[in-house]
């Protein structure tokens, strides 16, 4: 399954392909708290590194563990005028997973890892493709 949000301006934008992984424990998502809001354990590839490879490294730096994924769900992108970066086009791939043993503290400080019950995190993911990926995965858990 793969969904477009927003609409392409006739503009230059700046695509970042990015994995994710999205925990679901019981009735509750692991996301992660920042000054600006909720998001999802992932981020952006590096050079020539893999999904799986990007979400176990930012898994490690933003919550402290190791990860296992179960399976994908779906992608996503985005048409989108960013605050500092301007027009940005977020290509982004999301897995059910798992965390399994805390390893380190993060090294991210103003990044909290937390359980938040389905219910309460609906819709209040600060992207609004991460806000459907969570639904799609609660969907098909």
């Amino acid at each position: 399954m793969h969904k477009i949000f927003g609409k392409k301006e006739h503009e230059k934008y700046y695509d970042r392909q990015g994995a994710y992984i999205i925990p679901i424990r019981g009735d509750e998502v692991g996301v992660v708290e920042t000054p600006k809001g909720f998001f999802l354990l992932g981020g952006g590839l590096d050079s020539g590194e893999s999904d799986f490879q990007c979400i176990k490294r930012e898994c490690i730096e933003e919550a402290g563990y190791e990860v296992e994924i179960v399976k994908e769900v779906g992608s996503a992108e985005a048409y989108m005028l960013h605050p500092t970066i301007g027009y940005f086009h977020p290509i982004q791939k999301y897995y059910l997973g798992r965390l399994l043993n805390k390893v380190k503290e993060p090294v991210e400080p103003d990044h909290e890892f937390k359980y938040v019950r389905f219910e309460d995190i609906k819709g209040k993911m600060y992207l609004e493709i991460q806000s459907w990926a969570i639904e799609q995965t609660w969907n098909i858990r």
